[in-house]
């Protein structure tokens, strides 16, 4: 038998084995045995009664814990047997933090302790409370989204919503004693910035190493959260074009429940204390998705692609989240995104783990690829204020004619004019009615 998670092998003790110890004591628990080889034949101790009395004694006085130390025999050769249960409260070694991972084990330093410190005693980054930020200080348009994606998701009914707004936080659980958690912080001011400098998602369309244009959405969380799947599908992506009988459809080539869950999954998991942004790397080919995060201790990038319990790095966040409607519970999101890219036809994503940085790959359906670029269109005979219009459509596609007049320094009658011209020459699309509705580039 191979050294593997739980089993670790020695020809002999010394002290420094005690830092593996408390790896298996601070991951899932399990074996040295002292007196083998790597490939655990046994060549046994010498000394083993004095290690019977030494190493309980160290394992005690070193990292605060018991552990059963055994005396076995084989073929006639005695070895030391020490059995390490995983305790719930984080174990040090001279004030170090080790934890056991695969077969090696690993000093944990920087945001790697703070996760595990965070995880073994219930507490939560986003959790803790913001000085100098009250509910009075809370962005309208951020309630308003949730109100709306709350009611029309079926999580909370018109009467749960008819309550002010900081009776809506502590509904939520964002407050504590009177003070706002960061997680109500991040999801409905205006400028989370000021609480996490990187509180944003960056979002760049790449041809090989070339950047050829890129977008930043700022904002708090629910508001990122309403725009950034519109701006990625009405700017960066292009659908290819069929008909079945009389019918037009068009297909994308990444699946849009796919790349919309795996954005709010960044989101809810990201560390914001990083202060790195969200980044959405757009290609022809694949589309990367990436967020600094960790996953929980123990669990790997297969872990993911399993059934497995939904342990969300930022709960309040996912809380919010959750009662708007944009995610599932229960640790089903990602069982749903490999279901819409089977839907689609293109493969399952792939997720790759760089220590503090989570991605998700997707790869695109050749067959819907389009390799005309997307601005070639929309960007011909254009005055400088069609372009500045068509800019601010693509970030907030809802803008209103004063919303643009506001950023353009214009008339709304000069806006609507300009507007006029770009839908009737297909440029622009409006969806949906005048009050609700929304436009696409065309």
């Amino acid at each position: 038998m191979v050294e593997n998670q739980n089993i670790e092998w020695k020809e002999i003790w010394r002290d420094e084995y005690l830092k593996w110890i408390c790896g298996f004591a601070n991951a899932q628990g399990g074996k040295i045995y002292i007196g083998t080889r790597d490939d655990g034949t046994v060549i046994g101790v010498k000394n083993s009664k004095k290690l019977l009395e030494d190493i309980p004694n160290k394992i005690q006085n070193k990292l605060g814990i018991v552990a059963d130390v055994n005396l076995q025999v084989k073929n006639g050769l005695e070895y030391i047997e020490i059995i390490v249960n995983p305790w719930s409260f984080p174990v040090n070694c001279d004030g170090e933090y080790h934890y056991r991972s695969g077969s090696t084990k690993q000093q944990l330093r920087g945001n790697a302790l703070t996760n595990f410190l965070m995880e073994k005693t219930g507490m939560k980054w986003d959790a803790a409370t913001v000085p100098g930020i009250l509910a009075s200080d809370l962005d309208k348009e951020s309630f308003d989204i949730f109100k709306r994606e709350a009611l029309r998701s079926g999580r909370m009914t018109k009467e749960d919503l008819k309550i002010s707004d900081e009776e809506l936080l502590e509904k939520l659980d964002l407050m504590t004693e009177g003070k706002l958690k960061r997680a109500g912080a991040l999801c409905f001011f205006r400028t989370p910035e000021k609480i996490a400098s990187g509180c944003y998602i960056k979002i760049g369309k790449f041809e090989g190493s070339e950047l050829l244009y890129q977008d930043e959405i700022h904002g708090s969380l629910l508001i990122m959260a309403d725009r950034v799947i519109d701006l990625i599908y009405l700017k960066y992506l292009k659908a290819s074009i069929s008909y079945y009988k009389e019918t037009r459809v068009e297909t994308y080539p990444f699946a849009r429940d796919a790349v919309r869950e795996a954005v709010y999954n960044a989101v809810i998991h990201c560390n914001w204390a990083d202060n790195v942004p969200i980044q959405i790397r757009v290609e022809d080919d694949a589309m990367l998705i990436s967020n600094c995060s960790m996953l929980p201790f123990g669990w790997t990038a297969e872990t993911l692609l399993s059934i497995h319990a939904s342990k969300p790095y930022n709960p309040d966040i996912a809380r919010v989240f959750y009662r708007a409607g944009y995610i599932e519970s229960w640790g089903r999101g990602i069982q749903k995104i490999c279901d819409a890219c089977r839907k689609l036809g293109t493969d399952e994503p792939e997720y790759i783990i760089h220590g503090e940085d989570i991605m998700v790959k997707f790869k695109a359906l050749q067959s819907a690829k389009v390799t005309e670029k997307v601005t070639e269109k929309v960007t011909e005979n254009l005055t400088e204020n069609d372009r500045k219009i068509l800019k601010i459509l693509a970030g907030n596609p809802s803008a209103t004619y004063l919303e643009m007049a506001d950023v353009l320094k214009v008339s709304r009658k000069t806006v609507s004019k300009r507007i006029k011209i770009l839908k009737d020459n297909g440029t622009i699309i409006r969806i949906g009615s005048a009050r609700r509705g929304y436009w696409k580039l065309g």
